[in-house]
């Protein structure tokens, strides 16, 4: 069973990290999720389907099957980088906190403060489940707590340097989709902005490696995942539940349409 300080240290220490992202608030499948084996679990509080009870039962779900034996520790992708927020996600008991749309030093400078208590930072103390978790002491929660900060915007990606180098963050986690229409695109999939998104993917990677911090991103797939990785990203999340369960569910129907008549539900061609 991992803990959330042995994530930190490993993330601090640039290991490589898998994990997957949950937008359902659906706590016996984020579990079985959870003991699939990968290292983290975040839960989208930003745009998933689940508010501050979702949230909270699945890092539930997240730790009872760490309770199995399985390694998981439940992040939370929060609605943004105000002190509140920030707060409650940690004192439900998320091992770390992804803040999205940091677009300077200044606002990841916040994002720091507002995940660390004093004197490092400005967090309210109020343990309510964390304390259980993590450990109501207030040094020990900072030393435990991770904080990623989003880029996936024009001045986040313009400062990236010099957010990378903002005292006590974590590391970096790229959204591609938003940063994609950053660098404007139409769409978050228009394919003439391949090359400007890699050449964007590489640029914050290489702030990270120069800062000594993670670097994060969100990948569709498995297999983005692994070309991620052996990019040299050491943060990397396989999403995502809604869209899994969909294709699964497809998958197994064309497969069982094929015996009724080519795909269609009549039988016809």
């Amino acid at each position: 069973m991992g803990s959330a300080a042995e994530f930190a240290t490993r993330v601090r220490e640039r290991e490589q990290v898998v994990g997957y992202w949950v937008v359902l608030d659906a706590p016996p499948a984020t579990e079985r999720i959870a003991g699939a084996g990968y290292d983290y679990v975040v839960l989208d509080a930003q745009h998933g389907l689940l508010g501050y009870e979702g949230v909270l039962r699945g890092l539930l779900a997240v730790d009872a099957a760490a309770g199995l034996g399985a390694g998981a520790v439940g992040v939370v992708r929060v609605e943004s980088g105000e002190p509140a927020t920030i707060g409650h996600a940690l004192d439900a008991g998320a091992a770390g906190v992804v803040v999205p749309l940091v677009s300077s030093p200044a606002e990841a400078a916040a994002v720091v403060a507002a995940a660390r208590y004093p004197p490092a930072g400005v967090r309210s103390f109020g343990p309510m489940r964390s304390g259980l978790r993590i450990g109501p002491d207030p040094a020990a929660s900072n030393e435990a707590v991770l904080v990623l900060a989003m880029i996936e915007t024009p001045g986040g990606l313009a400062e990236v340097a010099e957010i990378a180098r903002t005292p006590g963050l974590d590391g970096l986690y790229i959204g591609p989709n938003d940063l994609r229409l950053a660098l404007g695109a139409a769409t978050p999939d228009d394919p003439a902005f391949d090359d400007q998104l890699a050449a964007a993917l590489t640029q914050v990677r290489e702030a990270c490696d120069a800062a000594g911090i993670a670097a994060g991103i969100f990948t569709p797939s498995g297999e983005v995942a692994a070309q991620r990785l052996r990019e040299g990203f050491t943060f990397v999340t396989v999403a995502l539940d809604l869209v899994h369960l969909e294709q699964a569910a497809r998958a197994h129907l064309e497969v069982a349409r094929d015996a009724v008549g080519g795909g269609r539900p009549d039988g016809g061609s």
